[in-house]
């Protein structure tokens, strides 16, 4: 089991760690607005939003490949519920851009997190992939 040296706690990765960076609660005024000129609908857009607000993260390559392949394993389920990431949530302090819990495809959303951070974490990945996951 992989320690985050961060907090000590078993890290638990998960798809939704992509979100972070597009998380605009209490930042609506700032990226709250930058995202509002951005449709998650649009593949062109869509990439923007990956590449700015999703990819970039200060975590190890060790962080980035469990993230990985999570999501590359929410990917293999067919029933996995991508769209609930979006849903509002009263009692978290977490919300997104207006209209975002209604995108076409938080899937094809997702998708596009996998291909992107593919190609993006590609050295973090190889390097992690190298290594013995027991003695992490």
């Amino acid at each position: 089991m992989f320690i985050d040296a961060a907090d000590g706690l078993p890290f638990e990765p998960a798809p939704s760690f992509f979100l972070a960076g597009i998380d605009i609660y209490d930042r609506e005024e700032t990226l709250g607005e930058e995202l509002d000129r951005l449709n998650p609908n649009d593949p062109d857009d869509r990439e923007i939003i990956i590449l700015r607000y999703c990819l970039p993260t200060k975590r190890s390559y060790r962080h980035k490949y469990l993230i990985y392949k999570s999501l590359e394993a929410a990917l293999g389920e067919a029933e996995y519920d991508f769209q609930s990431l979006f849903k509002y949530d009263p009692e978290a302090y977490s919300s997104f851009p207006s209209g975002w819990d209604e995108m076409s495809s938080a899937r094809v959303f997702f998708e596009d997190v996998f291909r992107l951070s593919t190609i993006a974490w590609r050295y973090d990945l190889i390097k992690a992939a190298e290594e013995d996951k027991t003695a992490w």
